[in-house]
């Protein structure tokens, strides 16, 4: 009945009557997404009607109530099939200011309409197969990055650059192609990189280097919503940024790399609004380059430099060999570098596991982020295994008991999800620069099972990658516990009593072959099937591996 009513007035109405219909019509099915099949060949005339007043010299408020309802109705896929032409399409681009002859954004009272024409060609594109291929005969993506040109530098039109930037991300996300031309022709990558810039006020120190405000106010809605949508659109226009990365590229990675820094420093006006901001700019993050990662920390300027050793002589002597502190304006430090970006990362992974669930999209991505960080950077390594592993000293719990970071993450390690566990599992092995005994030291071998047969380190040994040596950290409360721990559980244990001591040696032999039975029938009958290490460490069929160390050790034996 609303549709037929709007339909009439739309049809046979002036410009008034229009607006009022329509804003009545918006005011009602505002929160609507689901729509009767049976009005569908209304809502297809109601739509075919707007776009006819649209083309007409109406006033602005006529044209704003006309895409309200217009960007409602595009919420049904249905029926956009016969609303998206070219035609229609090039009415919004106008509406929206895209056209190539629009030079500049002048009046205000236009802003409205652009908005909203930009909220209607997002629903457009992102519901109708159609409307995706018209967007590339129309260079849709050209034309946005054009309308982002004039308005970068212009807080007051937050509304547009949001919007503009959305309608970008998708078009990104749907055609594979658009990500090549908005990186290389449109120079997107410092077109996107200046948009964030500009949300955050940055002001430069350095070439790599912003003034933080630690007590300034929050970022408003609006220029978090508007980064929000910059940090996603520069995520397609880098996906692969990592597998093609050239030196040419190193600056303009290590600016982007520079403001997402500044990004996690600063907050949102909400938890949760802060929370998605950080996500999205640790999700930007994987794409950089590794080597362009180092950006993330800095070394302390003179007067930090000053007020560290100040603060350092203010420890108590037993801490003062430790290279972590805090300065007075709660920067982190260690060994004279600022790490104040590495620290938010790790609470963020924190937090991310303290949810409890969507591991896989909320957590790997931190993890994977922080694990080819150390991997490529000795001093957010150490920082982070600092953090993580410190010196053990208490081990009467097993490492997975407990409320801190490193309990938490081996929990990890026997995650049901095979990614969690394994990324997991990477990042501590990456913190013990890949050496076996050290892992199983902050572990148990019970916990890193898994990843020391999938690396073929069941054997022990070290990992590929070089990392330089570091003294021992052993504290004296190890080294006292160490006869006594679990290599498996990983924990202390007090000393259990061998229920064999007391067996005469015919009943040791009896026991012996009760259990040597009851392994060959479970081994008969498949339920159990022996196992052994190859020589190269990883794991094989028990006459597999005893046929390998006999060749192993007849070509040994005929060498010499």
């Amino acid at each position: 009945m609303d549709e037929e009513r709007a339909l009439y007035i739309v049809r046979a109405g002036e410009a008034g009557a229009i607006e009022r219909v329509l804003k009545d019509y918006s005011d009602k099915h505002r929160a609507t997404f689901k729509f009767e099949p049976t009005d569908e060949d209304k809502r297809k005339k109601l739509c075919e009607g707007i776009f006819k007043v649209l083309v007409k010299d109406v006033p602005t408020t006529c044209q704003v109530s006309c895409l309200e309802v217009l960007r409602i109705l595009s919420r049904d896929k249905k029926i956009l099939v016969p609303v998206t032409t070219k035609e229609n399409m090039q009415i919004l681009l106008r509406l929206a200011k895209l056209n190539e002859s629009d030079d500049s954004l002048e009046k205000v009272s236009e802003f409205p309409v652009i908005v909203e024409s930009l909220k209607c060609l997002c629903n457009i594109v992102f519901n109708s197969q159609m409307a995706q291929q018209l967007s590339l005969e129309l260079n849709l993506a050209a034309k946005l990055c054009n309308l982002l040109r004039k308005c970068k530098d212009r807080k007051f039109i937050n509304d547009i650059k949001c919007f503009d930037l959305r309608l970008l991300f998708l078009l990104s996300l749907l055609h594979t192609d658009i990500r090549s031309q908005l990186r290389y022709e449109l120079q997107g990558l410092p077109l996107l990189t200046q948009i964030l810039e500009s949300a955050f006020s940055i002001k430069w120190t350095d070439e790599y280097e912003s003034a933080i405000d630690h007590n300034g106010p929050p970022l408003s809605p609006q220029e978090t919503d508007c980064a929000i949508e910059a940090l996603k659109a520069l995520f397609n226009v880098t996906v692969d940024s990592w597998k093609v990365h050239k030196e040419s590229d190193s600056h303009q990675f290590r600016v982007m790399a520079a403001v997402l820094r500044h990004c996690l420093l600063i907050v949102g006006p909400t938890e949760d609004k802060t929370e998605e901001l950080h996500s999205n700019a640790v999700n930007l993050l994987s794409n950089v380059p590794v080597s362009c990662l180092d950006v993330l920390i800095c070394p302390l300027t003179h007067e930090e430099t000053a007020q560290e050793a100040t603060t350092l002589d203010e420890l108590p002597s037993d801490k003062t060999t430790e290279k972590e502190t805090v300065l007075k304006n709660n920067t982190m430090v260690y060994n004279g570098m600022n790490m104040e970006a590495i620290h938010v990362l790790l609470n963020f992974m924190e937090k991310r596991i303290d949810k409890g669930s969507s591991y896989r999209e909320g957590l790997t991505p931190v993890l994977s982020l922080l694990t080819e960080c150390s991997r490529a950077h000795r001093n957010i390594r150490k920082f982070l295994k600092d953090q993580v592993l410190p010196p053990l000293r208490d081990v009467t719990n097993r490492p997975e008991v407990g409320s801190t970071v490193r309990n938490k993450l081996v929990r990890l390690m026997t995650h049901v999800d095979l990614g969690v566990k394994q990324i997991a599992a990477e990042f501590l092995f990456v913190l013990c620069k890949e050496r076996v005994d050290s892992l199983l030291k902050y572990t148990g071998y019970g916990n890193a099972a898994g990843l020391l047969a999938a690396r073929g380190l069941l054997a022990g040994g070290r990992g590929d990658n070089w990392y330089s040596e570091d003294e021992d950290t052993d504290t004296e409360e190890y080294k006292n516990a160490k006869p006594n721990i679990n290599l498996i559980t990983g924990h202390l244990e007090e000393p259990m009593p061998n229920p064999i001591d007391e067996m005469t040696e015919e009943q040791k032999e009896y026991e012996a072959m009760k259990l040597v039975n009851m392994l060959d029938k479970l081994s008969r009958e498949e339920l159990l099937k022996p196992m052994g290490l190859k020589p190269d460490g990883t794991i094989t069929p028990l006459e597999e591996a005893l046929s390998q160390y006999s060749v192993i050790e007849e070509t040994s034996s005929d060498t010499d």
